[in-house]
C-alpha cells in the first residue's frame, strides 16, 4: 500500500509520499513525539482507491476511489524547517510512525466531498497516476486550504467521524 499526498510547503502543493506506518486509525491518540517542539496539523481528506491505474485522466479519476474520510496530517514543523534551510531531505518532519490519522470512512457516491482542497481530487488521482500505478488499496490525501495549526497536548480533533485525542 502506498500513501501519496498533496501538500502545501510555503505556497506550493507538493506532491509527498508515507509510509504505512505513518497510518493511525480512528479514535487512537497521537502522541506528540519527544524530538519536536513544533507540531502543527492540516485538516485533510484521504481517498481510498478501489482499482488499478496508470496514466488516468482527470475526467475518469472519480472511477478510481470508492471512498474519503476526513483525515489530519502531523507535521513536526520544526524539523521540517531545519532540515529545508539546511537542503536536506525533509522527510522526517512529515513521514514519522502515526502522522496521519483517518477518521471513518464515507461512500464516495452517496457521500461527494465537499471540502476546499489544495487540488481537486480528479487532479490528485491524475498526478500521482502519471509518476506511478496506484492499485486498489492505495491512500491520497489531500490538505485542505484551511491551513494548519499548532496542536498541544490534550487538544482533541473532531470532524465528520475524525476523532484524534493529542497526548
Amino acid at each position: 500500500m502506498k500513501i501519496i499526498g498533496f501538500i502545501d510547503l510555503d505556497g506550493n502543493t507538493e506532491m509527498v509520499l508515507k509510509s504505512d506506518s505513518c497510518l493511525l486509525n480512528n479514535r487512537k491518540p497521537f502522541f506528540i513525539p519527544d524530538w519536536t517542539n513544533d507540531i502543527q496539523m492540516t485538516p485533510c481528506v484521504v481517498l481510498r482507491v478501489s482499482r488499478l491505474g496508470k496514466h488516468i485522466a482527470p475526467k475518469f479519476a472519480c472511477r478510481y476511489f470508492d471512498a474519503w474520510a476526513m483525515g489530519a496530517d502531523f507535521m513536526a514543523y520544526d524539523v521540517l524547517q531545519e532540515a529545508r534551510q539546511a537542503q536536506h531531505a525533509w522527510t522526517q518532519g512529515l513521514d514519522f510512525d502515526y502522522s496521519l490519522a483517518v477518521g471513518e470512512w464515507h461512500d464516495a457516491e452517496r457521500e461527494p466531498i465537499q471540502r476546499e482542497l489544495l487540488i481537486d481530487s480528479a487532479a490528485a488521482i491524475a498526478q500521482a497516476s502519471q509518476l506511478m500505478t496506484i492499485r486498489q488499496g492505495d491512500l491520497i490525501y489531500i490538505q485542505q486550504r484551511s491551513g494548519r495549526r499548532p496542536v498541544t497536548h490534550e487538544d482533541l480533533i473532531e470532524d465528520e467521524g475524525l476523532y484524534c485525542k493529542i497526548k
